[in-house]
């Protein structure tokens, strides 16, 4: 390119073209109006060339760049198109692999809804177990229960409440097993939701990313929709790699592939539960009812033998009531020798003087009180003793009757309440959680 001409500089303008010679020179004096400052004819001349070369540089340099404006144009145009259609093929292979991901999610969240309804399924046999459950331990609560009515001395720890204690305690440790049972299982439920809930999230926005970029590959440069974004081309903070990308659904379907094995597994273990704890309740009950029966056998032989001691009680009591009336006359019959005695031993003490003598008889009336009152003593103390027996044996004749009331307000428990409560029993159907196993259940408490 050629160098710009600089613009030409005229020289300094000459003022003093006619100078005056002194100071009474006549043409000064006289030309004085029309001098004036202007240009020299030889700088008119250069002042046109120097506008005349400005002219031909500036047009030069007008046609090189509207060549170099038009070979630009061309090339950038070839690029424009080449890069467009470079970013519609790498929008083509996004699409394949958002599409790819998003049938993959597909297929894990139907999988995850399928696992979620099996072990829906299985918390719903939970609950009806844990249901079924309260009849047996309200069976076992009200035996208890009853038995706290028997009578003493009945109201012993026999191997029958010890066999109702033991069912209780199963009974309650089946209901708290079920119970965290059933929270795992509503946990895993929750977490196979929340991970069916996260690759819905991840397809939903994979199916709005894969719309998004169906749409730009339909993008062109005579599209109308296109519009002037000048701010688009900054990536954002939170924009990810396709590493991370990929890395990210990646990691989420192995997280709901992990909770939906662990959901499988739960739906065994929940088998294994309900059949271990079915057959272990049923054997306890036919262990209780083993000992109810050996219970009754056992009352019923005491109730017998203690109905014959009874009979043996009330003969003694009336051969010992007689005897204590036997007693009873004998001290009175000796009343009245012991008053005469002391009567004429009172009267004696009145004798006056030396009269007052302590001769034989007197000594007789004094050893004849005294025999008397020894006679006296042994009879009240016999008949102490005798009504002490007879009281013993009042005592242990209420004892009996007592006894055998409570033998039989015991058998009347244990055979018509408690064992004919226990004829409710649950089936192991039933206490497996199966459905269609009828069964009379109680409602189940809420701890407050």
């Amino acid at each position: 390119m050629a160098q710009t001409v600089p613009p030409c500089e005229l020289p300094a303008k000459e003022y003093d073209v006619a100078r005056n010679t002194g100071a009474y020179t006549s043409s000064g004096l006289a030309t004085a109006g029309f001098r004036t400052a202007k240009y020299l004819l030889e700088e008119w001349f250069q002042n046109c060339y120097a506008r005349y070369h400005q002219a031909f540089a500036d047009r030069d340099q007008s046609e090189r760049q509207r060549h170099e404006s038009q070979q630009l144009a061309s090339e950038t145009q070839a690029l424009a198109q080449r890069t467009q259609q470079d970013s519609t093929r790498r929008v083509g292979e996004r699409l394949q692999d958002t599409h790819g991901w998003k049938s993959e999610l597909q297929r894990e969240v139907e999988a995850l809804v399928a696992e979620t309804d099996l072990l829906l399924a299985q918390k719903q046999r939970l609950e009806r177990a844990l249901d079924a459950t309260e009849v047996p331990f309200s069976i076992a609560t009200d035996n208890l229960q009853c038995r706290e009515r028997r009578q003493h001395p009945n109201l012993v720890r026999d191997y029958v409440e010890t066999e109702l204690l033991k069912e209780a305690e199963l009974i309650r440790n089946i209901q708290e097993l079920l119970k965290r049972t059933i929270m795992q299982a509503v946990s895993q439920i929750r977490l196979n939701r929340e991970h069916k809930e996260t690759c819905e999230m991840d397809w939903s926005d994979k199916v709005e990313a894969y719309n998004i970029d169906e749409t730009c590959g339909r993008h062109h440069s005579q599209s109308t929709q296109a519009q002037a974004h000048p701010h688009s081309t900054a990536f954002q903070e939170s924009a990810s790699t396709p590493e991370t990308w990929a890395k990210f659904t990646q990691d989420n379907l192995c997280r709901a592939q992990r909770e939906r094995l662990a959901s499988a597994n739960l739906r065994v273990l929940v088998d294994c539960i309900l059949r271990d704890t079915s057959e272990d309740l049923r054997l306890q009950c036919d262990a209780v009812n083993l000992a109810f029966g050996r219970r009754c056998e056992e009352l019923e032989d005491a109730r017998h033998k203690l109905q014959q001691h009874l009979h043996k009680t009330l003969r003694e009591i009336t051969d010992q009531e007689h005897n204590v009336a036997a007693l009873k006359q004998a001290i009175r019959d000796k009343e009245a020798p012991l008053r005469v005695a002391q009567t004429r031993l009172y009267l004696r003490s009145r004798r006056p003087n030396v009269e007052l003598c302590r001769d034989a008889a007197q000594f007789r009336l004094v050893s004849e009180v005294e025999e008397l009152n020894m006679s006296l003593a042994a009879l009240r103390e016999k008949l102490l003793e005798a009504e002490q027996s007879l009281r013993n044996l009042e005592d242990t004749h209420m004892s009996l009757e007592k006894d055998i009331t409570a033998m039989t307000n015991s058998l009347f428990i244990d055979r018509q309440k408690c064992m004919a409560h226990r004829t409710r029993y649950p089936t192991i159907l039933q206490l497996a959680g199966y459905q269609w196993a009828t069964a009379t259940v109680l409602p189940r408490q809420v701890p407050k």
